[in-house]
């Protein structure tokens, strides 16, 4: 019985795979978002927080909170980048940056805008400056999604957006600082 039912699960679980699949490829369907999640998990090294910021953006996909989706996605991106570029003790932070007398980056995130922090990164060779320019942008969509304004993202938009800042940290990952 137990293995009936085990196998049928496992049917189950196939089918549906490759019913996302098949409508994954379809432009307005929600499936794609299962797609994203299965780019999510190839990243390795997330915090716990920030494993949670990135699931909250996807069920916000899944519900179509299209503006939430950017936002909680940029704060598991910015959370990541921040911890990247401290961990180094912010060595070549203040280096770049000697009037910034921060002995935690939870200083630096409370003082700082994030537009001057990403600034810093490329100062401090964390990134080249068209990724800084980049980042810079996605801040930018970011913040139209905050705040109020004419921006309202659907589906394409908000995929496309986490897909771009999931492959940002995935570089970011392999890269040493």
């Amino acid at each position: 019985m137990i293995e009936a039912i085990q196998n049928l699960l496992g049917k189950t679980r196939a089918f549906a795979a490759e019913a996302h699949g098949l409508l994954g490829k379809h432009e307005s369907s929600p499936s794609r978002v299962v797609q994203l999640d299965a780019t999510y998990k190839k990243l390795t090294a997330l915090s716990l927080k920030q494993d949670d910021l990135m699931r909250q953006s996807l069920r916000c996909l899944e519900n179509e909170l299209y503006r939430a989706a950017h936002v909680m996605a940029w704060a598991a991106f910015m959370d990541f980048f921040e911890e990247k570029l401290a961990s180094d003790g912010l060595v070549k932070l203040h280096s770049a940056r000697p009037a910034w007398t921060f002995t935690a980056m939870e200083d630096l995130r409370e003082k700082v805008p994030e537009f001057q922090i990403i600034e810093a990164a490329h100062a401090s060779g964390l990134c080249q400056k068209n990724e800084a320019k980049a980042l810079q942008g996605l801040l930018n969509k970011r913040n139209e999604c905050a705040h109020p304004s004419i921006f309202y993202p659907g589906l394409n938009e908000s995929l496309g957006y986490i897909s771009e800042l999931l492959k940002r940290i995935e570089h970011l990952q392999k890269k040493t600082y």
